[in-house]
């Protein structure tokens, strides 16, 4: 994904497409939940600088969320609107927020079956590209927490 840094006279305006993957010691469906319930959510999506967050969810298609992210900077918001929910194989929404632009970028989340594991396959497109190498390490960052929320230590 070098191509995401790209510094030509169209890569501020052009958009980028983000994957990240991440295998997690956990069932397909038991991560999705993690998804779509709003304490859960809350609970590990917390990348970068991020100290806590405050999540709603209305799981359907066509159902709102927002993620609130605190930050030493402030609060940011992540809002949009889920576009297919088919548990637990796949999850898609559409990602707005001050560092996504505001046109409905797009988020899908595929959870694959692998073993007593499940890889996780984070589709981000329609990004700015001055802002897809942010948006990498975020959702690297939150994969990480949910492979941490989900992991048995953290159980119960």
């Amino acid at each position: 994904m070098n191509d995401l840094n790209d510094t030509t006279d169209t890569a501020d305006t052009a958009d980028a497409t983000v994957i990240v993957r991440r295998t997690i010691a956990a069932p397909a469906d038991t991560l999705f939940d993690a998804w779509i319930d709003a304490r859960a959510l809350a609970a590990w999506m917390r990348p970068g600088d991020t100290t806590r967050s405050v999540a709603t969810v209305d799981a359907r298609v066509g159902g709102a969320y927002e993620i609130v992210m605190h930050t030493p900077g402030g609060p940011v918001a992540h809002r949009g609107v889920y576009t297919a929910i088919e548990r637990p194989r796949r999850l898609a929404f559409t990602w707005n927020s001050p560092y996504a632009g505001e046109h409905d970028s797009r988020v899908t989340v595929e959870f694959r079956a692998a073993g007593k594991s499940t890889e996780v396959v984070l589709t981000h497109e329609r990004l700015p590209r001055v802002h897809a190498a942010a948006h990498e390490g975020g959702w690297t960052d939150a994969l990480r927490h949910l492979d941490a929320y989900r992991a048995p230590a953290h159980a119960g």
